[in-house]
C-alpha cells in the first residue's frame, strides 16, 4: 500500500535558463500536515503551483496516489495559491453556491465546508466586508467543497493578525482527522513549527531538507544551514552549492 500522497521525481521548472526550482523530490505522508519551509523567492509557490497544474514541470515527475499525476487528478486536490477566490458582492453561501452548481455538488456540503471553517454565522455579511482572516477560511471552504485528498496552501497566514493565525492554525490541524493531507507553505519558522508534522526546507530552488519536525528550539538552526549551503551567484540567477 502507498503510504505518500504525494511524490515527486526530480521535479523542475526553469525559466530563461535559470531553475527556479531545481530537480526536487518530495514525499509527502497520507494524512499528515507536511510543512514546504523557505525564504521568499525560493521556489515554493512555483513548485505548489506545478503540483496544482498551474504551470507545467520543465522535467521530472509527479506522482499522485500511486500514480502518475493527470489533470483528472485535480478532482481531488484543493488549493489556495495566492488570493483567496471569492466574489466580494456575494455571501460565504453564495460563494460557495456558484462553485457547488458548477460541480455538480448539493447544499449539504455547503453546510458542512462552512462548519470546517467556521463561517455558519455570517448570514448575509457579504465578503468583501470579511476580515482577512475570514476571507482566507473562505478560499479554504471553496478548496474544500470536492472532498479532496490533498489541500494545498501558499502562504495562507500572511497579513493575518494574530487572532486570525490561531483560527488557521487550529483548522489546519483538524484537516488529517477529515482524512485531507495538506500541504502548507510558509517563510515563518514558528507557525510551521506549530502546525507540520513533516517539513521540506528549500532554498534557492533546490530542497536542502526533508523529513520529520526537529527537536523543539532546533528548527531555526536547521532552517539556516539548509539557507546557508545554497547562494546564488554572482549572475543571480543561476544556483551554486556552498561547501
Amino acid at each position: 500500500m502507498n503510504q505518500n500522497i504525494l511524490e515527486t521525481k526530480c521535479l523542475a521548472k526553469s525559466f530563461r535558463g535559470h531553475y527556479a526550482v531545481d530537480h526536487i523530490s518530495l514525499a509527502v505522508p497520507k494524512c499528515c500536515v507536511y510543512g514546504l519551509l523557505g525564504p521568499n523567492g525560493a521556489g515554493k509557490s512555483t513548485l505548489l503551483k506545478m503540483l496544482t497544474g498551474i504551470l507545467r514541470p520543465t522535467d521530472g515527475e509527479i506522482l499522485f496516489d500511486g500514480h502518475p499525476w493527470s489533470r483528472k487528478d485535480l478532482a481531488d486536490i484543493g488549493a489556495l495559491i495566492e488570493t483567496p477566490p471569492v466574489y466580494e458582492n456575494l455571501t460565504a453561501w453564495e460563494n460557495l453556491k456558484v462553485r457547488a452548481l458548477m460541480l455538480h455538488i448539493p447544499d449539504e456540503r455547503i453546510r458542512e465546508v462552512l462548519e470546517l471553517v467556521d463561517l455558519t454565522d455570517t448570514g448575509k455579511k457579504r465578503a468583501g466586508a470579511f476580515s482577512l482572516g475570514m476571507k482566507q477560511r473562505l478560499g479554504i471552504a471553496i478548496a474544500l467543497l470536492n472532498r479532496p485528498k490533498l489541500l494545498v496552501l501558499d502562504e495562507p497566514v500572511n497579513g493575518l493578525d494574530p487572532i486570525g493565525i490561531q483560527e488557521l492554525r487550529q483548522m489546519i490541524r483538524r484537516f488529517p482527522e477529515e482524512g485531507i493531507t495538506v500541504i502548507v507553505s510558509s517563510h515563518i519558522l514558528s507557525e510551521i513549527a506549530q502546525t507540520a508534522d513533516h517539513i521540506g526546507i528549500i532554498a534557492n530552488g533546490a530542497l536542502g531538507y526533508q523529513g520529520g519536525m526537529p527537536e523543539i528550539g532546533h528548527l531555526e538552526e536547521l532552517f539556516m544551514q539548509v539557507a546557508a549551503k545554497y547562494a546564488v551567484s554572482d549572475k543571480g540567477r543561476q544556483l551554486k552549492e556552498v561547501g
